[in-house]
């Protein structure tokens, strides 16, 4: 899937989600000062949680991101809804995700009205990692720079935190930063040599061949 070439018609998708805590400073912090860094107070409070949805597009530096207060199947697709309406010409949208039990086209039936759910399942092909291979999933790269540029802080309400993430998509959509992956298929098959026992066969009859 990687290694394909771009095309426009059938993109190539990662998507991914992650937890965010609320956390917020009971004490306004001190700013930064010339030869004195920022400092805040070690007391803080908790505002509970939401979730960060992220789609990817690795060859075009292309990426989009929603909040949502849960991670559940709905609003898996309501994601997926908004990643559908960037891709307007696209005859079919490549997913690659992780193989989660929300991360199916069924949630759209669960949660979309029928013809609504057909078509939105019409617009995607789905691609799944591996069971406990989700590192294959370059949309996880791109959470790892979201959490260090962005979420390495304390964002106290989900209206800010929304704010904060659309500032750095656009800045980084701006720059078009792009993924470039290098593992092989050729590492991908030798690391993952146990889950191909036709690729073991055909390694052996090989081996054979050659004594």
């Amino acid at each position: 899937m990687y290694d394909l070439a771009y095309n426009r018609l059938r993109p190539v998708v990662c998507i991914d989600e992650r937890p965010y805590f609320l956390i917020n400073n009971v004490l306004t912090p001190i700013p930064m000062e010339e030869g004195k860094p920022k400092r805040e107070h070690y007391e803080y409070e908790k505002n509970g949680s939401c979730t960060v949805f992220i789609a990817v597009e690795p060859l075009t530096g292309k990426r989009f991101i929603q909040v949502y207060k849960q991670r559940t199947g709905k609003e898996y697709a309501q994601f997926m809804q908004y990643v559908a309406t960037q891709y307007p010409e696209a005859e079919q949208i490549q997913i690659v995700q992780d193989n989660l039990s929300t991360h199916s086209s069924s949630m759209f039936y669960n949660h979309l009205e029928p013809e609504i759910a057909f078509t939105l399942a019409q617009r995607f092909q789905m691609h799944y990692t591996p069971a406990k291979s989700s590192w294959l999933n370059m949309a996880e790269i791109e959470l790892s720079a979201l959490a260090r540029q962005c979420l390495n802080r304390r964002i106290g309400t989900q209206e800010k935190l929304e704010k904060e993430v659309e500032a750095w998509v656009k800045a980084r959509n701006k720059a078009e930063v792009k993924i470039k992956w290098q593992f092989s298929i050729k590492d991908a098959r030798d690391k993952f040599h146990s889950k191909y026992p036709l690729e073991q066969l055909r390694q052996k009859q090989q081996e054979g061949e050659s004594v």
